[in-house]
């Protein structure tokens, strides 16, 4: 796959921005219980009836503030990375189009508008690719960390992700034709503009909007079972926290951080998705042009 090629011809930039990725992600899993340790330090420092040391809760700060500052330095480090590597990617990307267009005898429209679909190549891996592993990172680490407050909870996230897959694939296999349709119809825009008749202008970007209204008729179908499925994860986990498990506020509080960094991940596949079936086309396009 055209992806794999490319992300090979640049592997160091990119496995530095993976590491990043990796930290930031993980430090940003373990906040939730870091602070819920650290309410329950402040509550229990602020109940006269409990004694407790009065400095038992500078340790549980120290942790939060640390896992705080290692998150916030490596994405800060990796937004200002990720440019340098991804915009020599693009042009190294664009000149190979240009070269194989040359060499293959594309008439310009198509060279051209493929030199313009390889921006949203790169715009993939730059920002697509890191959202994915953000969000599997996301989805694993709350489900692990929800499975040492109650066992009960993550096994009903695992649980509902099975359907969510079935889902998710269906609206690629759909999805993936709509795309397909639209880039076809992309490849001939400079040459209708050439023409200087403004009906097939018209009549071409009728064409796209059409593609790109079905495209979001999909999503939007995906995303809304999702919130469906997501809102009885949400009444069960609740439940299980409040009414059935004599948990302090600090956990409380760490359970619904995990869980709505489960269901924010979660919500967010569609889109994702979006982008993978655009890419899996966009792929078949410039393969041989690398």
């Amino acid at each position: 796959m055209a992806l794999f090629k490319l992300i090979k011809e640049h592997k160091k930039g990119i496995s530095l921005i993976a590491f990043l990725i990796l930290v930031e992600n993980i430090a940003w899993i373990l906040e939730p219980t870091l602070f819920g340790n650290l309410i329950d330090a402040f509550l229990q420092r602020s109940n006269p009836s409990v004694p407790s040391d009065k400095f038992a809760h500078i340790v549980p700060l120290i942790f939060w503030i640390t896992a705080y500052l290692i998150n916030s330095a490596s994405g800060t480090f990796r937004r200002r990375f990720e440019p340098r590597v991804f915009q020599k990617m693009y042009v190294q990307l664009v000149t190979k189009i240009a070269e194989a267009g040359n060499k293959r005898g594309y008439d310009t429209s198509k060279t051209v508008a493929r030199a313009h679909l390889s921006q949203e190549y790169v715009t993939f891996v730059q920002y697509r690719i890191p959202e994915i592993a953000e969000q599997i990172i996301a989805i694993l680490g709350a489900v692990i960390a929800l499975t040492f407050f109650d066992l009960r909870i993550s096994l009903v996230c695992l649980l509902i992700s099975f359907p969510l897959i079935i889902l998710s694939s269906l609206y690629s296999k759909n999805v993936v034709k709509l795309h397909s349709e639209l880039h076809d119809t992309y490849e001939t825009i400079y040459d209708t503009f050439s023409k200087r008749k403004p009906e097939q202008v018209t009549t071409i970007y009728n064409t796209m909007a059409k593609l790109q209204e079905k495209i979001a008729t999909w999503g939007a179908a995906n995303f809304g079972i999702m919130r469906f499925v997501l809102l009885i994860i949400f009444l069960f986990v609740l439940y299980i926290a409040i009414d059935l498990d004599d948990f302090s506020l600090g956990s409380i509080y760490s359970i619904v951080a995990y869980l709505w960094t489960f269901v924010t991940s979660v919500e967010y596949i569609p889109e994702l998705l979006e982008s993978k079936t655009s890419l899996q086309d966009l792929s078949k396009r410039i393969e041989t042009d690398l």
